[in-house]
């Protein structure tokens, strides 16, 4: 495994996966590395569902996050055909909950990078699945009671690369 300053620097999102599944080692792995995750007051509010890249849920998100946004037939569907999606959702009274969960997803995606996987943090479904269907989807996802959608991220075998963002130091950090 990378040390945590080279992987955090390698690591780029990844659209474009090949058709090998994940092995149980890597899935324990990225769940346990989002289970370790900080949380505000180590209040552990943070819920995954793991989802196989091919669940119907993920394809009816897609149709509604497309009707929502007016796209007709993208290139491809809002996890890139990834083996393996996880939703995180959290108590939706809970003040931290976002930033908790932001805590979380990133955990996942720099342990996802050191296992040489791929990973894309998604928020794009936020309005189907936070819209008028919010309550089907929070049962479908099997959320706890009083969850709600917070982020998700895609995990595969790298089938593209891509180079990590670039970044303006001097324009983004203000030294006092």
């Amino acid at each position: 495994m990378k040390n945590v300053l080279e992987t955090i620097k390698e690591r780029s999102s990844t659209r474009g996966y090949t058709d090998q599944r994940l092995t149980d080692e890597e899935l324990s792995a990225l769940i346990s590395a989002a289970l370790q995750a900080p949380t505000a007051a180590n209040k552990q509010e943070i819920h995954f569902t793991v989802l196989n890249g091919n669940h119907p849920i993920l394809k009816e998100l897609e149709e509604d996050k497309n009707r929502l946004r007016s796209i007709t037939s993208p290139p491809h569907n809002f996890y890139y055909e990834a083996p393996v999606v996880v939703i995180l959702s959290a108590d939706k009274d809970y003040r931290w909950s976002p930033l908790d969960a932001g805590i979380a997803v990133e955990n996942m995606a720099l342990a996802a990078e050191g296992l040489g996987l791929g990973n894309l943090i998604i928020g794009c479904i936020y309005d189907a699945i936070r819209g008028e269907k919010k309550d089907y989807y929070a049962e479908a996802l099997q959320f706890p009671e009083n969850y709600e959608y917070e982020i998700a991220i895609a995990f595969g075998h790298k089938a593209v690369s891509k180079e990590p963002h670039t970044y303006d130091a001097q324009k983004q950090v203000t030294y006092l």
